[in-house]
């Protein structure tokens, strides 16, 4: 059955827009072509003609305005929050084995003693607290690095932010990381809590009033230190490493210009951007993982009693293969995920080859 206009409209996020007028959908063949090839219709079309397409819509949002940073929190809302719920099994075991590690050998038996131990509903313990605190640390994460890459730019001039991008993104990256872990801190204290300790609470719901009432309101930010050790570290190779991974991709390895690029075709160098950064922000960060996790599951637990119990050679490598696979593919899907929601309201996806100064509205009406 066809869609009516007014369902089709609802499929767009108003809310972005600084206008209400009416968002138009249409068919036919998508009007970005490959990069290497004219679209043509897709063959076994439904009525025996191209499928339905979701074009932007006719108000375009403005770069760096209000609906520009609220589209990226939104869409920094989305990817993280899904993304982290989705992969709360590998974060359960991960968290075992730093924990528990003569009980937790290995990831496969990991896997095994969850299920004999608390079944198949035991390996999404912990979900609501990730999907909320992820959610907020996202919104806070991507809405925050655009403002302050912007804010941090202008500071520079158009020709140092141009010379000096790296360091702006590790600026920007930091900064918003700062505030999207004091958002993120609660969530995590009680996430860990609940996963490494059975019977401790069922979830968010009960396991944060019975956190507060066994160590105080300030107990929720007892690992706020290792957890900007371990974000912002983490944070920092993943917005730098994936904004130089996308333009060497764009510049040495893609034969036609960005502009010039599908839609879907830009999505899949997202992607693969995400997963390479994805890979060193787990090596980079994977210390101060293991401390986040003995520090929240141990009362009275110190810094000093962590490299006492983990030592430094396993403070650095215990769960870090699986933490590699599981972050490598989480920021790999945050990234696409992220530049799939930017497309849908209209703005091109994240890095590429940096325009000259001054053209980014050029850009923009480029990727419309």
């Amino acid at each position: 059955m066809a869609l009516s206009d007014r369902s089709r409209e609802s499929l767009l996020p108003s809310f972005l827009y600084t206008s209400s007028a009416a968002r138009s959908f249409a068919t036919g063949a998508s009007r970005f072509p490959s990069p290497v090839s004219p679209a043509s219709p897709a063959p076994g079309a439904v009525g025996g003609g191209a499928p339905i397409s979701i074009q932007a819509p006719r108000e375009k949002i403005e770069m760096y305005s209000p609906a520009f940073y609220a589209a990226c929190t939104a869409g920094g809302i989305a990817s993280c929050g899904l993304t982290h719920m989705a992969v709360t099994p590998l974060d359960l075991v991960k968290c075992n084995m730093q924990i528990d590690p003569a009980k937790y050998k290995s990831i496969t038996s990991g896997f095994g003693v969850l299920l004999k131990e608390q079944g198949p509903r035991g390996f999404f313990r912990g979900w609501v607290p990730t999907l909320l605190g992820y959610s907020a640390q996202g919104a806070c994460k991507f809405g925050f690095y655009e403002f302050f890459k912007k804010y941090y730019s202008d500071i520079a001039g158009p020709e140092y932010a141009q010379k000096y991008k790296t360091l702006i993104y590790l600026a920007g990256s930091a900064s918003a990381e700062v505030i999207a872990d004091v958002a993120l801190c609660p969530f995590e204290a009680v996430k860990v809590r609940v996963q490494t300790q059975p019977g401790f609470a069922r979830g968010l719901s009960d396991g944060l009033p019975k956190f507060v009432r066994s160590e105080g309101a300030l107990g929720l930010y007892k690992g706020i230190v290792p957890l900007w050790g371990r974000q912002i570290p983490y944070t920092m190779m993943k917005f730098a490493s994936f904004e130089t991974i996308v333009e060497m991709i764009y510049k040495h390895a893609v034969p036609v210009p960005k502009s010039e690029c599908s839609k879907s075709f830009q999505l899949g160098i997202s992607f693969a951007g995400g997963y390479i950064a994805g890979v060193f922000c787990a090596i980079v960060s994977h210390p101060a993982d293991n401390l986040v996790s003995f520090l929240n599951n141990a009362k009275g637990a110190t810094v000093g009693d962590a490299v006492k119990k983990l030592g430094l050679w396993g403070l650095f490598t215990r769960g870090l293969p699986l933490r590699i696979v599981m972050i490598g593919t989480l920021t790999g899907a945050q990234w696409g995920i992220y530049d799939a929601f930017k497309v849908m309201v209209g703005l091109p996806t994240t890095g590429g080859v940096t325009p000259a100064p001054g053209a980014a509205e050029k850009a923009l009406q480029a990727s419309a």
